[in-house]
């Protein structure tokens, strides 16, 4: 099957090129609140935060089919010491932008990828009540829907075409509301990932084979290193991505298998590029 891929140099809280109610499945990691690791003090404040979520809420509301899907890995963030509530105020905008909220998969890293940080081993130089502080090994997965699914609006032909491996499905416990999963790191071996916060490819694997049929289109509005649209592509999708930094366009293309290297993807897949005008 052949697809096309769309690339948006920009910033999602406008989604102009994008035809209201073409887009059937969203998945994306909007940028955590300041966080540290990559995107200390992007955000002048708290609200400042809020309102961008906000307007991308409205935006991926406006371009999702209805019936269909919503997807974030989001977590909350310690700042210079304060704990901010991202999940809640979150899953709040996006109700309020007209969203069902439907499901929470915990993500849960490996065990060795977490040892004691300066944040929990307070306690070990002070160990007393009140000292302590947990390190995070958990993300949150949320998931939301745009009113209700015709599910006799797929022939007999397309639900064959993207049918779920069972085995896959149980073996990998993907029924379960905790999912384990291998992350990526900022500071990856792999060049492509350098310095990205980017999420494991199993992620939006699980979510696009989950909540998408073959030759559906599928949206990140924070597309990163293009890990969504790398997917899409080998699972049949076609996909739009939206970024926000222009000089990831060669990383991204690398990735998803439009850049210099020879591609194992249907070569008859089509990429098209636009960068707003500042």
């Amino acid at each position: 099957m052949t697809t096309h891929h769309k690339i948006i140099f920009g910033n999602c809280m406008s989604m102009n090129e994008i035809d209201d109610q073409t887009v059937h499945l969203m998945v994306t990691s909007p940028p955590y609140f300041n966080a540290p690791f990559d995107y200390q003090g992007l955000y002048s404040s708290y609200d400042n935060y809020l309102n961008v979520l906000q307007s991308f809420a409205k935006e991926a509301y406006r371009v999702l089919q209805n019936g269909r899907i919503s997807v974030l890995n989001i977590d909350d963030m310690l700042v210079d010491g304060r704990k901010y509530p991202i999940v809640a105020d979150a899953t709040k905008i996006f109700m309020e932008a007209g969203f069902n909220y439907r499901d929470r998969i915990t993500w849960k890293k490996p065990d060795g990828y977490l040892r004691i940080s300066r944040r929990s081993g307070v306690l070990l130089q002070n160990p007393y009540p009140m000292y302590f502080y947990p390190d995070n090994l958990l993300e949150n997965i949320i998931i939301f829907q745009k009113g209700k699914f015709d599910y006799k609006s797929k022939s007999k032909e397309e639900r064959e075409l993207s049918k779920i491996d069972k085995v896959e499905f149980q073996e990998k416990k993907w029924y379960s509301t905790l999912w384990e999963m291998v992350n990526v790191l900022p500071n990856s071996s792999n060049n492509l990932e350098k310095g990205i916060a980017a999420f494991p490819d199993e992620l939006p694997y699980r979510i696009i084979k989950l909540f998408s049929y073959k030759g559906e289109t599928v949206l990140d509005p924070f597309l990163g290193s293009g890990t969504t649209i790398k997917v899409a592509r080998l699972l049949e999708r076609n996909s739009i991505g939206i970024e926000m930094l222009e000089n990831l366009e060669e990383t991204i293309k690398e990735k998803i298998g439009f850049g210099k290297t020879i591609s194992l993807f249907n070569t008859e897949d089509t990429l098209e590029v636009i960068k707003r005008s500042s």
